[in-house]
């Protein structure tokens, strides 16, 4: 009841005072009145007719209206009853003083919906901005959702789900009303690549992870899997025995092996144990889904690991290797594996034999097996030893044909000449292939009578041919002495007379250090010249591409040794020069000598003017000897 419709006490009371007090006055003074129509009204009722009550009163009322309503709070759960249905909205009675409306679209999922009905709603807010009770069907069906999905979380009981949608990663389940995440991994316990099989289906599943912070779960079906395997694999685990042959189905292959299904127990085939032979992957011999049977070779209880074996079903090749493979058979077999020292060549599956480096070739020339084998190539070899016992095989391919060097004087007799290929190049020498299996050495001082290599590869290049001469066999160590410069005679008889001692040639500098300089001479001979003599008339130095007189101031022929000088050459013609006029001097004094004689046999007797004209002349002769002394010193 509003305030407007309770009277005005206070009005009430300011009426009364004027209509008794009269009344009240007369009673004191004098003796009662009959009572008038006047006395019998209610002066408590206003002007409107309406009743005021007291404040008791009031109370009491407000008491008995406010008993009529259910006290709950925000965010609660409440079980609510249908009063109305519009073509929008449901109408809930909650108890509340107000109804509280919910979307029909929240109801989509209750068929024949009607009135009466009593459906759990949410209290979201009792008074919204406009005053009306906020209630949700839907978040009291996330609420009461999440709670049943924490408990069962706790509890690890199982839940049914419906797959509604595939979202990235995996797909959305719908668990008591409410979305959960099934990652692609948790669909099963091998793997899944098409997840749209799943939509729509309804599976059950286990709730493997919860995030009370964001309202977020998980699900896993493959846990309810793995769950009864693990029955399974105890079951199995506990009835296995080395040795034991079981038949299982090939689930998963990698580079290393397979993975065998057991029957709910996997065990794991390594790629060793699939076949005596060699393979590169697995999936060479075996299929996914392909039903094998395989021994067990080891397990452990505690890893739940199981080794398995195929090739052990089958008996080892060696122990059924054919009478035809003995010691001198020959042989056909592909490249398997390649090391440093050899090749290994498979004769058959699971039987091998090693090619080593020293048997490919006759040659004494080191050979690199990785650059001389292929893998998957095939080789023809001889069976050199062979041992069952040890299940090994030496191979031989150099033996297929006649051992070059049994021969070897008959064919390249010492002083022979022939024709080679550079196979490789050292500082000290070069190796030279004459035929298959025969080869020797160039030193780097047999390649050239006139010039002096720092490196071979300075004068030829590997691949090149050149002509060689024997020198010397080695038929014990397969090895051949081989020079090139032997191919022409040695010009060295014949430049010790074209270079005699002293005598001056024009030389090129060709190169040039700190001690001395390079000079190659006429038909392509080279000289050193030491840094002192290098020195020029006028002080100036001698560069790279000067072509300058040198004289020869040594020719060792042995050594095969020119040296030369370019300052014995100015310094020569300045001796020279010196000589020339000392000569001049003394043919004048003896000139003058002898026509001082001729003067003195003709004079018979000295007179004056006589003896001062032999004086002028001895004069003369005494400065020309002293001149000549001086010219000399």
């Amino acid at each position: 009841m509003s305030e407007n419709n309770i009277p005005n006490e206070q009005n009430a009371e300011q009426q009364a005072p004027q209509a008794t007090a009269p009344v009240a006055e007369t009673a004191t003074q004098k003796a009662p009145v009959a009572a008038t129509a006047h006395d019998d009204f209610d002066w408590s009722v206003d002007k409107r007719n309406v009743s005021s009550y007291s404040k008791a009163e009031k109370e009491k009322y407000d008491q008995t209206y406010d008993s009529t309503f259910k006290v709950f709070e925000e965010n609660s759960l409440l079980t609510g009853t249908v009063v109305g249905i519009t073509n929008t909205d449901v109408v809930i009675n909650i108890g509340f003083k107000s109804d509280g409306l919910i979307s029909l679209n929240e109801f989509r999922d209750v068929p024949g919906l009607k009135i009466g009905d009593e459906v759990e709603v949410l209290v979201v807010e009792k008074e919204d901005r406009d005053g009306n009770l906020h209630l949700s069907r839907k978040q009291a069906r996330q609420k009461r959702a999440w709670e049943k999905i924490v408990e069962v979380y706790k509890t690890g009981e199982v839940v049914t789900g419906t797959v509604t949608s595939k979202t990235k990663g995996g797909l959305i389940v719908d668990v008591y009303g409410m979305e959960t995440f099934l990652p692609g991994s948790q669909i099963d316990v091998k793997p899944v690549t098409d997840y749209d099989q799943f939509v729509g289906k309804t599976m059950e599943f286990k709730v493997v992870k919860v995030n009370e912070t964001i309202r977020n779960a998980v699900v896993s079906h493959k846990a309810l899997i793995e769950s009864d395997i693990e029955q399974q694999r105890v079951d199995i685990i506990s009835k296995l025995e080395k040795g034991q042959v079981l038949e299982g189905t090939i689930k998963n292959i990698t580079d290393f092996g397979a993975f065998i299904d057991l029957g709910g127990l996997d065990g794991l085939l390594y790629i060793t144990d699939i076949s005596w032979g060699r393979i590169s992957h697995p999936s060479e011999v075996l299929q996914m889904d392909q039903k094998i049977n395989v021994v067990v070779l080891d397990f452990d209880d505690e890893k739940r690991r199981i080794s398995l074996g195929y090739k052990q079903l089958t008996p080892h090749p060696w122990d059924t290797l054919p009478a035809t493979i003995t010691e001198g058979a020959k042989v056909k077999g592909k490249v398997v594996n390649i090391e440093d020292y050899g090749a290994f060549l498979e004769i058959m599956p699971g039987v091998e034999g090693l090619v080593h480096v020293s048997e490919i070739s006759w040659a004494s020339t080191p050979i690199n097996a990785k650059e001389f084998f292929k893998l998957g190539e095939e080789y023809e070899a001889v069976v050199v030893t062979l041992s069952k016992e040890e299940r090994k095989m030496s191979l031989s391919i150099k033996q297929l044909t006649e051992d070059p060097w049994s021969t070897i004087e008959t064919k390249f007799p010492v002083e022979s000449r022939h024709k080679g290929i550079v196979k490789n190049i050292t500082p000290y020498g070069v190796f030279v292939e004459l035929e298959t299996g025969i080869g020797g050495m160039i030193h780097i001082s047999d390649l050239s009578w006139i010039k002096r290599f720092n490196h071979p590869s300075e004068y030829t290049k590997v691949g090149n041919e050149i002509d060689v001469v024997i020198l010397g066999i080695d038929k014990e160590n397969r090895k051949l002495s081989l020079g090139h410069k032997q191919i022409e005679e040695d010009p060295w008889n014949t430049f010790e007379t074209i270079f005699p001692i002293n005598s001056v040639h024009e030389g090129t500098v060709v190169k040039k250090d700190e001690k001395g300089a390079t000079v190659q001479l006429q038909y392509g001979l080279e000289a050193y010249a030491p840094a002192r003599h290098l020195r020029t008339e006028d002080e100036k130095p001698i560069n790279v591409e000067d072509v300058k007189e040198f004289m020869i101031i040594e020719f060792d022929r042995s050594e095969k040794r020119i040296l030369v000088s370019h300052t014995r050459v100015w310094e020569k013609a300045q001796a020279e020069e010196k000589e020339a006029v000392v000569k001049e001097k003394r043919a004048e004094a003896d000139k003058t000598r002898k026509a001082v004689k001729n003067i003195q046999g003709k004079v018979e007797k000295a007179t004056l003017g006589d003896l001062g004209a032999l004086a002028e002349l001895r004069e003369k002769l005494k400065q020309s000897e002293g001149g000549e002394e001086k010219s000399a010193q």
